[in-house]
């Protein structure tokens, strides 16, 4: 039972740093820092999205329009970090008991 604790939480873990990825991308894509015609800067972009669009889609269907700011991301971070915290508690609770 630990062990796949643990796993649920990595992979949680892993999830948080692919958001961030994706949020840093897309201010670079709006800043025109980086090219989008670039193979495998669309090739990152694209994956990126398709990990991460899923889970964001319900949530900036429930926000309010924010006027070009997107909070989806760090909405799912916290969302992510409230399982996180109950898989701890589960855990201690497996150690414990």
């Amino acid at each position: 039972m630990g062990a796949v604790l643990w796993l649920i939480d990595t992979v949680l873990s892993i999830y948080i740093w692919i958001l961030i990825a994706s949020a840093v991308l897309s201010w670079l894509v709006a800043f025109n820092v980086i090219n989008t015609h670039n193979r495998y800067v669309y090739q990152i972009m694209d994956f990126l999205h398709r990990v991460t669009d899923p889970l964001l889609r319900p949530i900036r269907r429930i926000l309010p329009d924010l006027g070009g700011i997107d909070i989806s991301p760090i909405i799912l971070i916290l969302i992510i970090k409230f399982i996180q915290l109950e898989i701890h508690e589960l855990y201690v609770k497996f150690l414990l008991g």
